[in-house]
Formats: C-alpha cells, sequence, structure tokens
C-alpha cells in the first residue's frame, strides 16, 4: 500500500476515534479539556510504544504499516488545535489556572507518557 494512502486512512480513523472519545469523556467529566487532554495523553503513550515495539520486535514491518499507524491513526487521534481551543476556553472563561494546569500538566504528562511507552514497547522487543 503507498504511504500516502495508509497515512490517509489512519488519520480518518484516528480522528474519529478522538471525536468520539474526547466529546464522550469531556460530556461526562463537565471539564473543558478532559477529553483532549485523555487522547492526548493515550497517544503519547501509544506512540512511545509504537516507536519502541518497532524499533525492537517489529522490525520487519513494512514502512507503509508504521506509518499508517503513527502518523496517520495516532496524527489524527491526538490533536494540538483542541488541546490550545480548550486552553483559550478556559481563559475566554476566566479561568486561567485551570488554563495553565491544564497546558502544562498535558506536556508534563505527555512527556512521561511517551518515555514509558518507548521503555516498555523496548522491554518488549
Amino acid at each position: 500500500m503507498p504511504i500516502p494512502l495508509a497515512v490517509a486512512l489512519g488519520g480518518a480513523a484516528g480522528s474519529l476515534l478522538r471525536y468520539w472519545i474526547a466529546t464522550g469523556l469531556t460530556n461526562r467529566a463537565g471539564f473543558i479539556g478532559a477529553g483532549t487532554f485523555a487522547v492526548n495523553i493515550t497517544g503519547a503513550f501509544l506512540i512511545g510504544l509504537l516507536l519502541g515495539l518497532i524499533e525492537t520486535r517489529w522490525t520487519g514491518i513494512p514502512r507503509w504499516i508504521g506509518s499508517g499507524l503513527g502518523i496517520g491513526v495516532l496524527g489524527g487521534y491526538t490533536t494540538f488545535s483542541s488541546y490550545m481551543w480548550d486552553a483559550v476556553r478556559h481563559v475566554e472563561e476566566g479561568r486561567w489556572f485551570a488554563a495553565v494546569l491544564y497546558l502544562f500538566g498535558t506536556l508534563a504528562v505527555g512527556l512521561a507518557v511517551a518515555v514509558a511507552g518507548l521503555a516498555l514497547g523496548r522491554a518488549a522487543g
């Protein structure tokens, strides 16, 4: 399969997953950004895990599969634009502390789980 097609199909799937999960979690939590936080954190973990597995266990998979999963699915699943929009909504509602906590919390936790995912993927190899 051509890599651009794998990325496009994966991106469509990842975007739908993000919509369903982010909308559902935000509605249940009642907190702006709860769903976006969840998808960005799980996406950070999954990209680390995927890269670790490709590095160690899945060394022979075709490039289109890795690109379709990483760039496509996980690229469509996570989103910087929704992350920023959620922070802006907090600011517009006068919740500056919540905006800053959300922005930096997502970065810190995202980095930590990406490193954990990479370590787990490498260890599985």
